[in-house]
């Protein structure tokens, strides 16, 4: 299969293909293989690259799911595969491997998916760019001297390079929905308890962290949010099964919406003008497309909620860190942290658990508040990012003598939008609406209900008709001849 047509389809297009018995599993993975060849080395973007175990995979005959033979990828961060070294971005954890396959790792291959490789992270995810002293900087496909956004940077440039439909990604501040704005992605952060995040992990970051995927589409997203979702064994909390199939809802158009919209993030940070110009186009959109748009934001203490975000982050990454140093039998330290992570890592050691409950209870306080606040709306709409795509190097987990605080309010100030559902475990997405004067995507967030994936969907969908975003395509791409 030629990458040019191999890139054209989404998941559910190459799903059917091999149903129709029009191309073989095999035919799909080879071409992802040569996909990898061809822009990875650009890119830097994929860690392993697994063919050998796909044709085993293969061999041995895929599950008969919904995706059944689609290549995939996935983040080496709290998924894992059996056997398959993860290293978390890290020197600390390099090598690392787990015995078995994650709950949502499982359903991944039940769904029929073949794993070909794994892709980059920032070291122990905590960053809006991709970049580690371990694996180097991933850059943008749009243009190699940007970002392609953190924590799922890697999967975010790969898929948006055309070397998979779509791949795995997770989300603690933004992490699905920041890359997904950098690459010209659909980012979908489901709701907290929706994707099984166990055996390992009960709630990452306390609630924060949702695993899930970037695709290219809404019906992918749709269609793999049926495929995964629901609880795992022993878990105890997750979100309200939806009253039909996702990929059902997207079939109409939601009713008419009162949409919530906004220019300003909580913290007070200015936002890039182009970044603006999308928005208020995308707002006139919306209003032409039947809904109620009101300019309001929920009311909270920001500078409370950062305390708490810096808490919350810093505390379990000092248990991860730790966790992985036990296993490895390694100790933390400056030789295998880079400098913002072990900062962190050393204030995450003098919390105190006085000063981690009140954390915790300050994201209470927080999330009553945007509950109130939805209440009177459906959904809300803000920029994703603050800014267009970083330039590489801006976001530096390096620089000399930065701490804890600087660097959650140097990431935080970039992702000034998406950390706040995070805590509230609301559902969002981040949709390719615009680009700058010189090419960059720029995503929009809409922000749902709890529990109300429905609604966010069949308004993606309905805005992806409406603003089709299918034949954009960077200039790194596998499809591209360009040299």
């Amino acid at each position: 299969m030629q990458l040019s047509q191999y890139s054209d389809y989404d998941a559910i297009g190459l799903a059917e293909l091999v149903r129709q018995r029009e191309v073989t599993p095999k035919e799909l993975k080879n071409a992802a293989i040569e996909g990898i060849a061809k822009v990875n080395p650009k890119l830097n973007a994929i860690v392993n690259v697994l063919s050998e175990q796909a044709d085993q995979e293969i061999d041995t005959g895929l599950p008969d799911g919904p995706f059944k033979g689609v290549p995939f990828l996935i983040k080496e961060l709290v998924l894992h595969a059996a056997g398959v070294p993860t290293s978390m971005g890290s020197r600390l954890a390099s090598g690392i491997t787990f015995p078995h396959d994650s709950e949502l790792m499982a359903r991944f291959r039940k769904a029929g998916l073949v794993t070909v490789g794994t892709t980059t992270t920032p070291e122990l995810g905590y960053g809006a760019t991709t970049e580690s002293l371990l694996y180097g900087a991933t850059y943008n496909p749009w243009n190699l001297a940007h970002s392609p956004g953190g924590s799922s940077g890697g999967s975010g440039a790969a898929v948006a390079a055309g070397i998979v439909p779509f791949a795995h990604a997770n989300d603690g501040g933004g992490s699905i929905r920041v890359p997904a704005s950098c690459n010209g992605l659909v980012g979908l952060k489901p709701t907290r308890g929706r994707v099984p995040t166990g055996p390992d992990y009960g709630e990452p970051l306390n609630g924060l962290g949702i695993e899930f995927a970037l695709t290219r589409s809404v019906r992918d997203a749709a269609a793999l949010l049926d495929a995964v979702a629901g609880p795992d064994p022993g878990c105890y909390a997750w979100a309200e099964s939806p009253k039909r199939p996702y990929r059902d809802e997207i079939s109409s158009p939601p009713q008419r919406l009162r949409i919530a919209w906004t220019a300003k993030p909580a913290s007070g940070v200015p936002v890039d003008q182009e970044c603006l110009d999308i928005l208020y186009e995308t707002v006139k959109l919306c209003e032409e497309l039947g809904h109620e748009m009101v300019e309001a934001a929920p009311v909270f203490d920001n500078d409370l909620h950062m305390l708490a975000t810096l808490r919350l982050w810093t505390a379990n990454l000092t248990n991860w860190a730790n966790g992985v140093a036990r296993a490895l039998n390694r100790t933390p330290s400056e030789e295998n942290l880079e400098s913002a992570i072990f900062a962190c890592y050393r204030y995450g050691q003098t919390i105190t658990t006085a000063e981690f409950l009140e954390a915790l209870d300050i994201q209470n306080m927080v999330s009553r508040s945007v509950g109130r606040f939805f209440t009177e709306y459906d959904v809300m709409l803000s920029p994703t990012a603050a800014r267009t795509p970083l330039p590489l190097g801006e976001l530096n987990a390096n620089a000399p003598g930065i701490d804890a605080k600087q660097w959650t309010e140097q990431n935080f100030t970039y992702a000034a939008f998406t950390n706040l559902f995070n805590t509230t475990g609301q559902p969002a997405i981040s949709l390719p609406l615009g680009e700058s004067s010189d090419g960059l995507p720029i995503g929009m967030q809409f922000a749902g209900r709890f529990a109300d994936e429905a609604t966010l969907l069949r308004l993606a969908a309905q805005l992806e008709q409406a603003r089709p975003w299918k034949d954009r395509r960077p200039v790194v791409h596998v499809a591209s001849d360009r040299p």
